[in-house]
């Protein structure tokens, strides 16, 4: 293939040698970005924006944190890999941090969200054949319309989005899809003595920070509890203080425990595995978890289930350290108050603009839904358009779904900060108008 010129700003540099290069599965916003630094990034011409995308929030502890920096560069010059063939001197403290901070007997240690909903599907298929007794080859999991669990084929197996979908399969059977936020459907699910396990997200972030009704997620975890079905919580996007808990699937998202730590030992109202990625290393480096109690993570044993990245000293201390960030900065208690703050300023919107159809979301992770229209030359006003003014008004947002726009900024986000890009949105909605 021939070569092209080369463009002359760095941003179409990047841009050109990424497309000419690259595989063509992403569609960015046309920004190149080079810097970041808690809540704020900058492209390569210097420019700088507030992030309100927080890589699909795994910088919640804010870009290049200083205490994560120091951690890496240490670990780096020490150790980064031993496989699982031998021992580390982190992997045990690891895990034990993060069992006790969620309360949780053991912890299955991956590197990417999608490792982490493989590994818990092998676990629940297991579980149901030693532990349930479903006939060998029959398991079922329950999972929902609209879920984003991954990329794999097996994970968009059970996936309801033609893009994810479309030319890959055959798939992987053994699934049943239902709709979201229906406990009836659950409950008719349920009834097939093969199901397994019912894996949700708590909130179903790419489908655009779909909530669910308050009573959905404890009343679906009791009716699992019930059927003797593993109730798996996707916490890999809302997880880790995103939605104002450390975990969303907290029994009750109204509930009371201090600093936004579910510290109810009843297991009958927590999920039977969690599963943990994104904010768990601060975006500094792939790290996922599956937590789970003794008599499900029991179900593994060795040769059965591994990782040569797994558990890895590097990622174990940049865990510990990023999960450290969370409680001593009280980031679930600063996304709970902003997060209600940056709702009430959208409402506002909401009102005085009858395209600005609504605003969700739970915490710092929310959206704003636009209804598609057209300008009076015919040209398309959808919410790409808007995230294209908000970019140049020095603010990153992405739409999903195209008409809904996700706004989930590093939980490090001050109230002035949050206010500066309150009024950064509602400019461009005007020029936008």
């Amino acid at each position: 293939m021939q070569e092209t010129s080369t463009p002359f700003t760095k941003t179409q540099q990047a841009i050109a040698l990424e497309d000419r290069y690259g595989a063509h599965n992403y569609h960015p916003l046309p920004v190149v970005l080079d810097r970041g630094q808690g809540v704020f990034v900058w492209d390569v011409e210097g420019k700088r924006y507030y992030d309100f995308l927080s890589a699909y929030s795994a910088v919640n502890q804010g870009h290049c944190h200083p205490r994560l920096v120091k951690v890496m560069q240490e670990q780096a010059a020490r150790m980064t890999l031993t496989s699982r063939a031998f021992y580390n001197s982190l992997l045990g403290e690891y895990a034990k941090t993060v069992c006790k901070l969620f309360g949780y007997d053991r912890l299955l240690p991956m590197n990417t969200g999608a490792e982490a909903v493989e590994t818990a599907l092998k676990m629940a298929r297991k579980w149901g054949y030693e532990k349930k007794g479903i006939p060998a080859g029959k398991a079922k999991i329950v999972v929902c319309e609209g879920n984003f669990h991954g990329r794999t084929i097996t994970v968009i197996s059970m996936s309801t989005d033609p893009d994810s979908t479309g030319g890959f399969g055959p798939f992987t059977p053994g699934f049943e899809v239902i709709p979201y936020d229906d406990l009836p459907a659950l409950e008719k699910a349920l009834e097939d003595p093969n199901v397994c396990a019912f894996l949700v997200e708590p909130i179903q972030g790419e489908r655009g920070v779909y909530v669910p009704a308050e009573d959905y997620i404890p009343k679906a975890i009791a009716l699992c509890k019930e059927r003797n079905v593993l109730f798996i919580a996707d916490e890999i996007q809302t997880g880790i203080a995103r939605t104002g808990r450390l975990l969303a699937s907290c029994h009750n998202s109204r509930c009371a425990c201090p600093n936004g730590m579910c510290t109810d030992p009843d297991t009958a109202k927590r999920p039977d595995a969690v599963l943990l990625a994104k904010a768990l290393s601060g975006g500094m480096y792939p790290v996922s978890a599956v937590l789970a109690n003794e008599e499900v993570m029991e179900v593994f044993t060795p040769g059965t289930h591994g990782s040569t990245y797994g558990g890895n000293p590097m990622g174990a201390h940049i865990a510990m350290e990023s999960l450290a960030i969370v409680t001593d900065e009280d980031l679930c208690g600063n996304a709970e108050r902003l997060g209600q703050l940056f709702r009430a300023e959208m409402q506002k919107l909401v009102e005085d603009y009858p395209w600005v159809k609504k605003v969700r979301g739970r915490g710092l992770l929310n959206a704003l839904l636009i209804e598609p229209r057209k300008a009076a030359d015919g040209s398309p006003r959808t919410a790409w358009e808007l995230c294209l003014l908000l970019r140049d008004n020095g603010l990153l947002a992405k739409p999903t779904h195209g008409d809904i726009i996700r706004f989930a900024p590093p939980l490090v986000i001050t109230e002035e900060q949050l206010m500066e890009c309150v009024n950064i949105i509602r400019t461009s909605v005007g020029q936008f108008a």
